[in-house]
């Protein structure tokens, strides 16, 4: 059989098995075939370059057995893949290296990541200043160029030799309650419990770059151990990393927690909590734009807003089945003889609404919308500045609907997703999310709500992804993730078919034939959250927000004292938009510069000459200027610019 023409339709012999290859092919291989073993069937080329493999869509190492009726994939240094597998070894040079130079230290955990990899110690004592070192050592482990070795052992066996790694002896216990041996790696001297996969010797690992020292909870619990994580990233080449470095550089600069501090607009503090963003008032007023935005289009499709409270008794969430699907995410309390929990989702609260009148099908499709404040229990490792927080508000919104409306609705939903993308110029990617394992509902519910949502992105022709497993506990989910600035996806806006929670809270509504029907719930957020949605925005503008978002419009720059009154009056020209005078003892330079650092999208600037004229010198934060502009003439254009929503100030290119 050739390479290029795998065997398809195959009958595994009776000491065989059957595998599925990416093209929908079969291929019938020996019983006890590894994913190396399938890939030599398929030609020895194949064969020869096999790095790993993915079963059912989980990444294996080569030496793996396959199974009866898999979907299997080979990996090779020419997959997406390689690249993670490479990093998992470029985190076990960095163990190897740190225990060359550190006595006593205690291994964790240390995996890939979408951007590097880290490794999580406990007892050592390093900073920043040490990475050089441990760096250089990581190299000379790779030049060294140790065949990395992979084996199979007893529990026992891996018990005596993990004797003094009381973390990896933890790890340990609990793979042995699924089998009974559990494979190492080694390289060299060093070796490490781990499933992989792994590349084959440690010269096949490119450039590293060791990033930064954080502390992590062992195993994400706040209640265990602080340990040392130390963060690095791999790439194949010397290019690709120093572009990964240009892109960490820039994300740095964009950094939204750097520029909300400078910009006043949010905060995080100790003495409230963490995960709990505090809006300052020029934050507050990027977020009143954001939700008056969001409420024109839901008023525009119809929309009825509601109000829910922040907290509930659990018996709704019983009901709704959070409490047994989301509960440790979930912040629950007593009060007295029961039970309460801040609402980690809106949409309990929306369908106990819905419950509470009778409906007709005429009446369908009911279309609610909050913008409801949620509370969710990240392990405080995970928190970071806005992107993942304890406290947030959803744009949330809920519709109730026939089955003969859900294709409609959904399509009129992603209209309106596709006006925000268009309207902040944002790039974006579309995933189908599917059923998770921890679930709700039948096999039969799940099965017609993917086909619906997938029959929709088929019809729009938008290309898309399937998310295996991503779906949320009731219902699966078409997402759509924010590509900012620098190429980093962050979750957006959401549409989700549910149902399963009509069917617990016994929705209903009397159909054209005078019986009781169930409605179908579609969840959707437009931004998504708030929080995370101002995130991607204050990095993809890196500040710079266009007219109608800043915070401050414009500000009026008097070039002397004897030009403050005739600037106030300037200023009370503009009273339509967020204005102020500059009125401090200064000089214009120094003004200027304070404009522009504060992100301001137009200065206006009067003197002696401007305050005889009746005029005004506009500047734009581009640093180009225009002279003797009528007052009239730039105040209509601030009009079009906001009401246009354009993205970028262009007075000065008009």
């Amino acid at each position: 059989m050739s390479e290029s023409e795998p065997e398809s339709e195959a009958e595994p012999d009776a000491e065989g098995i059957v595998v599925v290859l990416p093209d929908g092919s079969e291929l019938a291989v020996d019983a006890d075939a590894t994913v190396e073993d399938c890939a030599y069937e398929i030609g020895p080329g194949l064969g020869r370059d096999t790095v790993a493999g993915k079963l059912d869509g989980n990444l294996v190492a080569k030496e793996e057995p396959a199974y009866d009726g898999a979907e299997l994939e080979i990996i090779t240094d020419q997959s997406d893949e390689f690249i993670r597998v490479m990093r998992h070894s470029a985190a076990h040079c960095l163990a190897q290296a740190v225990e060359r130079h550190y006595d006593d230290v205690d291994l964790a955990i240390g995996p890939p990541t979408d951007e590097g990899f880290y490794y999580d110690f406990d007892n050592l004592d390093i900073d920043e200043d040490d990475l050089p070192e441990l760096e250089a050592e990581m190299e000379a482990i790779i030049d060294d160029d140790y065949e990395i070795e992979r084996e199979e052992v007893s529990i026992e066996d891996a018990e005596e030799r993990l004797a003094d790694e009381p973390y990896k002896l933890e790890l340990l216990e609990e793979l042995a309650e699924e089998s009974d041996t559990v494979t190492f790696y080694s390289q060299g001297e060093w070796e490490d419990l781990c499933a992989g996969p792994h590349v084959d010797s440690t010269g096949e690992i490119g450039a590293v770059k060791l990033l930064e020292i954080a502390g992590a909870y062992w195993r994400g619990d706040e209640e265990n151990t602080m340990q040392t994580r130390i963060y690095g990233t791999a790439f194949e080449d010397e290019s690709d990393l120093e572009a990964f470095l240009e892109r960490k550089e820039e994300a740095e600069e964009r950094d939204h927690r750097k520029i909300g501090n400078e910009m006043n607009l949010f905060s995080i503090q100790d003495v409230t909590g963490p995960g709990l963003p505090l809006y300052h008032p020029p934050g507050k007023t990027i977020l009143k734009e954001l939700e008056d935005f969001v409420e024109t289009l839901n008023q525009d499709a119809g929309y009825d807003y509601v109000e829910t409270p922040h907290v509930f008794k659990t018996d709704l969430w019983h009901r709704s089945g959070h409490y047994e699907n989301y509960q440790d995410d979930m912040f629950v309390f007593d009060v007295g003889d029961d039970e309460f929990g801040l609402k980690p989702m809106n949409c309990p609260g929306h369908a106990a609404i819905f419950q509470d009148q009778s409906w007709s099908y005429r009446d369908l499709p009911i279309r609610y919308a909050e913008n409801g404040k949620v509370y969710r229990k990240e392990q405080r490792g995970e928190l970071s500045g806005l992107s993942r927080v304890w406290a947030f508000t959803i744009d949330d919104g809920h519709l109730f609907v026939r089955p003969d409306q859900i294709e409609e609705e959904v399509e009129r939903i992603i209209e309106m997703i596709f006006t925000v993308l268009e309207t902040f110029d944002l790039d974006y990617e579309v995933s189908l999310a599917t059923r998770p394992e921890k679930s709700v509902g039948s096999d039969e519910i799940w099965e017609r709500a993917e086909s619906t949502l997938e029959s929709v992105l088929e019809e729009s022709k938008m290309d898309y992804e399937i998310e295996a497993g991503d779906g949320a506990f009731y219902g699966p989910k078409i997402d759509f993730g924010f590509e900012d600035a620098i190429g980093r996806v962050w979750d957006g806006p959401t549409v989700q078919l549910d149902f399963n929670m009509p069917e617990r809270f016994d929705l209903s509504y009397v159909g054209e034939d005078n019986e009781e029907h169930r409605p179908v719930m579609i969840h959707r957020g437009i931004y998504g959250s708030y929080e995370r949605f101002f995130m991607v925005l204050i990095e993809h503008y890196e500040g710079k927000f266009p007219l109608w978002l800043a915070p401050e419009q414009v500000r009026v720059l008097p070039i002397s004292d004897d030009n403050l009154g005739y600037a106030h009056r300037v200023a009370n020209e503009f009273d339509a938009f967020r204005v102020e005078v500059d009125d401090r003892d200064s000089t214009l330079e120094r003004k200027i510069r304070a404009a522009h650092d504060d992100r301001v999208p137009y200065q206006i600037i009067v003197g002696d000459n401007e305050e005889e004229d009746g005029t005004i010198s506009v500047r734009d934060r581009f640093e180009d200027q225009e002279y003797d502009v009528e007052i009239d003439a730039f105040r209509e254009h601030l009009d079009a610019e906001r009401d246009e929503k354009r993205t970028e100030p262009d007075f000065l290119q008009d």
